[in-house]
């Protein structure tokens, strides 16, 4: 498998990996604008404008959008996340230009029709609603602002209320203007893809749009802190985070398999010892996610009111026991799960295509994939050991409960416990 980069003269990037034997192809194109990149006043304008993708252009309606794709048997979708927006298709190989030709014209031609624009702020505000329904998507918010208070990345994807009930059609209008240029969007493609050919379509679609400088976002700090919402809910919520490395850092895969053999499957430490052992919850997991420039550690569990004491001050003993008795067996099985989830996962083109974005805006360029696994195969026990001991006992650690969490301990008590 070969991947092929073109940057055309006004700096927009198409970059594809051909896939032998496949059928079909997954295309998109990534804006390199998301949540962090908004004003506390444009907060959730980059998902209110990802909703407003399918909602009509110049050229084709919301259901003619629809159609041009489905009557192909492929689809078409978008998401937001905090440092991109995107949005993609997967068609047959002969429908590839098709599927260019609609994500370009939702990208270059949208009518923002008022209408339309209310209709999805209904939607987005039920969304909002049924996020503050569920317990364990809405508790990583308030994780995330604890960790980075008054910075955009403290803040949700979704908005606020008060904001979405806001926004009007000259403000999509100004958030396209400001950040959907052509050096922040990557158009990706893998799977049945021929790239000379994607190369010409898109200097048709996106070579005429005027080159800007890439706006940055303002630096992230992981400051860190407490966040407490008590309510009557079956189920006691804890949400735990410890700053990391970020993603443009080499022990970004220190970090990732660390996280796996502390709670990243069920033969993990936290698995094993507060669900396996003890009976303290359903639900226990670690993971490590990461920004441009920031990155978290994140623990969580949902547990009965009763139990949560227990389980949070047994979290903490774990995480020290980790610093200081790691075992080489227990690195080598969270390596293996890395690289096999890893690997299986870019079986998908859907996948690769994203891979291809994502490593074009953290590298530049896009690693060959020996290159990765040599990157994890070089992650020793030494160096799991060292960012274990960082993150138990130094590392700036934030806070979220939600449920009743009335008895729960303060993150003043659990530093302490660390510092024990």
């Amino acid at each position: 498998m070969t991947v092929n980069l073109t940057t055309l003269p006004n700096g927009f990037r198409i970059v594809t990996e051909h896939m032998p034997g496949l059928q079909s192809a997954a295309i998109g194109v990534w804006v390199l604008a998301g949540a962090r990149h908004e004003t506390a006043q444009q907060n959730g304008i980059a998902h209110f404008l990802e909703h407003m993708a399918f909602k009509g252009t110049k050229r084709r309606t919301a259901l003619e959008i629809a159609e041009a794709i489905e009557d192909v048997g492929g689809y078409i979708n978008a998401y937001t996340s905090r440092e991109v927006t995107a949005y993609y298709a997967r068609v047959l190989k002969d429908d590839v230009a098709l599927a260019l030709d609609v994500v370009a014209d939702i990208l270059r031609n949208p009518i923002f029709d008022a209408r339309e624009i209310e209709v999805e702020r209904g939607v987005i505000l039920q969304e909002i609603g049924q996020a503050l329904d569920t317990p364990d998507d809405i508790i990583f918010d308030w994780l995330q602002e604890e960790a980075y208070p008054d910075h955009p990345l403290g803040r949700t994807i979704l908005g606020p209320e008060e904001r979405i009930k806001a926004f009007a059609r000259h403000d999509l209008e100004g958030f396209v203007e400001q950040y959907y240029r052509p050096g922040q969007m990557i158009l990706s493609a893998a799977g049945a893809v021929d790239h000379d050919a994607l190369v010409r379509l898109a200097e048709k679609m996106f070579g005429d749009m005027v080159p800007s400088a890439v706006i940055e976002p303002p630096v992230a700090r992981f400051m860190g802190g407490e966040s407490r919402h008590i309510k009557d809910l079956e189920q006691a919520h804890f949400a735990l985070a410890f700053e990391s490395p970020d993603y443009a850092d080499p022990q970004i895969y220190t970090a990732q398999i660390y996280a796996s053999a502390l709670g990243g499957s069920m033969s993990s430490r936290l698995f094993q010892e507060i669900r396996e052992k003890r009976g303290l919850c359903y639900t226990i997991y670690a993971q490590a996610g990461a920004y441009s420039d920031t990155g978290m550690t994140t623990i969580y569990a949902g547990t009965s009111a009763e139990q949560m004491p227990e389980l949070a001050r047994i979290t903490v003993d774990e995480m020290k026991r980790a610093a200081d008795d790691m075992s080489a067996e227990e690195v080598e099985r969270a390596r293996a799960q890395m690289k096999a989830g890893l690997l299986m996962g870019l079986e998908s083109p859907s996948n690769r295509a994203e891979r291809l974005a994502r490593m074009l805006q953290i590298w530049g360029r896009v690693p060959a994939l020996e290159e990765v696994v040599e990157r994890i195969d070089a992650v020793g026990l030494k160096d799991v050991s060292a960012l274990a001991e960082q993150i138990a006992a130094r590392a700036p650690a934030a806070m979220a409960l939600y449920g009743p969490v009335g008895n729960a301990p303060t993150l003043e008590a659990l530093q302490e416990r660390r510092a024990a």
